[in-house]
């Protein structure tokens, strides 16, 4: 059994390609607003670029798990967020401070 960061690694990858994907095709027949499709497009690109980084931090440095679990909370904070507020702004924005907490997540490794 591969190791649990590695494997959520693997799953934000994945799934950040499949979000960025729909926010290249899908979403733009739903969406007209540019900046949203610009958040959407950033929130994929972080997913994506720190996927690979915890899936590499878990191969390298297994037992920093403070990091691995920094890497995990932006993710989820920052793009998280971000997909929700693009999708419907008014029922998420409570959310709206969340996305620099996930930042914030990003900016302490």
């Amino acid at each position: 059994m591969p190791p649990p960061f590695w494997a959520i690694g693997c799953l934000y990858g994945a799934s950040g390609v499949l979000l960025g994907a729909f926010g290249a095709h899908g979403l733009k027949r739903r969406i007209a607003d540019p900046q949203k499709l610009a958040n959407w497009n950033t929130a994929a690109q972080y997913q994506l670029l720190h996927s690979v980084a915890l899936t590499f931090a878990s191969a390298v440095a297994p037992h920093n798990t403070l990091a691995m679990g920094l890497f995990t909370a932006g993710m989820t904070l920052f793009s998280g967020s971000l997909y929700l507020l693009v999708l419907d702004p008014q029922r998420w924005r409570f959310l709206g401070p969340v996305t620099p907490l996930g930042g914030l997540c990003y900016g302490t490794l």
